[in-house]
């Protein structure tokens, strides 16, 4: 009898509330080599990458505590927060509602 391995699930802390997460759950923010920072729906884009929980409540700690900052050591766009304040709430909503035709 073999045993079937199983697949290794990747784990990334998100910069907000510092919880540890799979990777497929989270948002991920990217500074490209050239130093534009962007959000990476795939998860697959070059550069140095930063998790967020899909919540407001993390990414305004992490706004707050200018943690995305420190991490790419640049500053932040107001339009990269209001995206990922927009992706966040579609986030959210496709949840609210998967949980809800769940039941």
């Amino acid at each position: 009898m073999q045993q079937q391995k199983q697949k290794k699930i990747p784990v990334r802390r998100c910069v907000g509330c510092n919880a540890q997460r799979p990777k497929r759950e989270l948002v991920r923010v990217v500074r490209s080599p050239e130093g534009e920072i962007s959000i990476d729906l795939r998860g697959k884009a070059p550069g140095r990458g930063a998790y967020l929980c899909p919540s407001a409540a993390c990414l305004a700690k992490a706004r707050k505590a200018k943690r995305l900052e420190r991490t790419f050591e640049v500053p932040i766009p107001g339009e990269i927060y209001e995206r990922l304040t927009e992706e966040i709430q579609c986030a959210e909503q496709s949840a609210k509602e998967a949980t809800e035709h769940g039941e």
